[in-house]
């Protein structure tokens, strides 16, 4: 018979905050009550950092993918069912927020040498903007001392005849395009440089001479910087672009690839978010402005060195600094619920232990079995709510391995398929992101392509997934693959070739917000925005009157940005 692991005492025994769950936010909050001088405590099931944001070999990410895709069974009711005075215990048991996996390997000989040299995002394409929000908070935190990144070197917009087009996301950018027209390039330029001078009316609308009706005064309009009406700002940005003249491709352009709409603008009986004219703006301003903020970034986007997973590592290198403790390995069987309240007062390790805290912050697959026997009413309130989850719909997501790249000449790039691009019924956008060796993600001369698109079912969501896998890879012939490891070379076919790949549907929570905190799992951005948001959110409704990272607060002038470690 097996000895059960031996599992540490911690000590001490109370916190201020045990968090449960190595994921991006749990991550920030943490490092977040641990600068304001808080005791953390910071529990993970798993042997490695990032919880759902985790980069994996990819034998872990088989695995992880597999044990979250399947209920956990409720514990022996010996350990966890008996009450303590003054305290009844609900035990925590994990729900699937995983569903249809399905991991190929077309290629084994190849792939057993290289298992365990991949670190493969599990919430995959990601990037991150060289001027949002993520590299502001990394910098005032110091989490960026921690972690490294590199450029994206281009992005393109895919159509359904298996072309890839550059999109021109700057002047340079414009002028030499060779897909655009003189016409269009013209249309382009002149929006752009609307869009820069409603940017800068609006910065210094206080001294502009604005009229108030969003018009600016003649000296303004001379110097270019008329406001966008507000009549136009809250119009749908759709409408605005063809109000603007600009012909569809352009407009595809614009919303797809530089504001990352992710429905069928055009479409409003499908378009779950309509994109207003003042957001839109406010995506194509993070996008200009994060384009040449770094001088040894070629475009807008930025991607960590040995993938997504660092940046909660980052954050809780920075939450060790301050004193928060970090043990891995350590599953949590329960809480403890205080019996006449029905607040909640600490939890129970699988060691037996007990631990006590103010506040309380779960990894989004965990939820609340039945409470034990006759509980009281405000138990059950509590209960009731807190295995409540607010499930905001599914993400499709895709890896595939192949060896070569999608674009001779580049290794890392993104490409946009726009709605309907591929098929009539795609009514959201697909994203591919390839990353190469020289992110430290893969063997050198090895490329990862993560995809992703917003769906209400797997086999919506599998359809969108395969159809920008077969515009961009060649599948091999099963029987052939088995008895040969040599993958083809670029000469003898156009689109890589895929030696293992892996799809998956992902449920998208949000966070919940009570004495027991959840936090939000992966959304369907690009970006990590409204992650951060969700828990900058969560530390503010725990400490009200804290601020996140006072220490660290950057000087004035733009200096900080040196704090971003960037490799050309």
């Amino acid at each position: 018979m097996s000895e059960p692991p031996p599992y540490p005492q911690i000590e001490p025994t109370t916190f201020d905050l045990i968090a449960v769950g190595t994921g991006l936010a749990e991550c920030i909050v943490a490092a977040a009550a641990s600068a304001s001088g808080k005791t953390v405590l910071h529990l993970d099931t798993n042997p490695f950092y990032g919880s759902h944001y985790s980069s994996l070999s990819v034998p872990e990410l088989t695995s992880f993918l597999i044990s979250n895709s399947t209920a956990s069974p409720p514990p022996s009711s010996s350990s966890t069912t008996t009450d303590i005075p003054d305290y009844s215990i609900v035990n925590l048991i994990t729900q699937p927020v995983y569903s249809d996996v399905e991991i190929s390997c077309f290629y084994p000989e190849l792939m057993e040498e290289n298992l365990r040299k991949f670190n493969l995002d599990l919430c995959g394409p990601r990037v991150l903007f060289c001027a949002d929000k993520s590299i502001d908070l990394m910098l005032k935190s110091g989490a960026s001392n921690y972690v490294e990144f590199k450029s994206i070197d281009a992005s393109f917009v895919g159509d359904g005849n298996g072309k890839l087009w550059n999109v021109p996301d700057s002047r340079a950018a414009i002028f030499k395009d060779k897909s655009l027209t003189l016409m269009e390039k013209n249309q382009l330029m002149r929006f752009f440089k609307l869009v820069q001078g409603h940017l800068v009316a609006t910065v210094g609308a206080g001294t502009s001479g604005n009229d108030g009706n969003g018009n600016g005064n003649g000296n303004d309009e001379e110097e270019g910087k008329t406001k966008i009406s507000d009549e136009d700002l809250e119009r749908p940005f759709v409408e605005y672009l063809s109000k603007m003249r600009l012909p569809p491709k352009i407009r595809s352009i614009i919303l797809y690839a530089i504001a990352m709409a992710d429905y069928d603008q055009d479409d409003i009986g499908v378009c779950q978010n309509l994109l207003k004219t003042k957001d839109g703006i406010d995506r194509l301003a993070l996008y200009q402005s994060s384009v040449g903020r770094f001088t040894n970034a070629s475009g807008a986007l930025i991607y960590p060195i040995y993938g997504q997973g660092e940046l909660p590592q980052a954050f809780s290198r920075r939450s060790a600094v301050k004193g928060c403790i970090y043990v891995l390995r350590m599953p949590v069987t329960a809480l403890l619920m205080e019996k006449d309240s029905g607040s909640y007062k600490g939890v129970r390790l699988a060691s037996g232990q007990d631990i006590f805290s103010q506040k309380l912050v779960l990894d989004p697959s965990f939820t609340l079995a039945s409470p034990s026997a006759s509980p009281s009413d405000l138990l059950h309130e509590s209960f009731n709510f807190l295995s409540t989850r607010d499930v905001k719909g599914k993400v499709a997501r895709g890896i595939c391995i192949t060896r070569n790249s999608l674009k001779p000449d580049t290794s890392n790039l993104l490409v946009v398929y726009p709605p309907r691009s591929l098929y009539p019924e795609q009514i959201t956008s697909i994203r591919a992101l390839q990353i190469s060796g020289n992110l430290a993600v893969c063997p050198l001369g090895m490329f990862v392509l993560y995809l992703s698109a917003l769906c209400d079912d797997a086999i919506q969501g599998k359809r969108l997934l395969n159809a920008a896998m077969n515009a961009l890879l060649t599948f091999p012939d099963p029987v052939n693959s088995e008895s040969s490891s040599t993958v083809q070379s670029e000469t003898t076919e156009e689109k890589p070739s895929v030696i293992w790949s892996g799809l998956y549907m992902q449920e998208m929570s949000t966070g919940q917000f009570d004495s027991v905190n959840f936090a939000p799992m992966p959304d369907g951005n690009l970006n990590y925005n409204d992650i951060l948001d969700a828990a900058l959110k969560l530390f503010q409704e725990m400490y009200p009157n804290e601020e996140n990272f006072p220490e660290t607060t950057p000087p004035e002038n733009s200096e900080d940005d040196i704090g971003l470690t960037l490799e050309t």
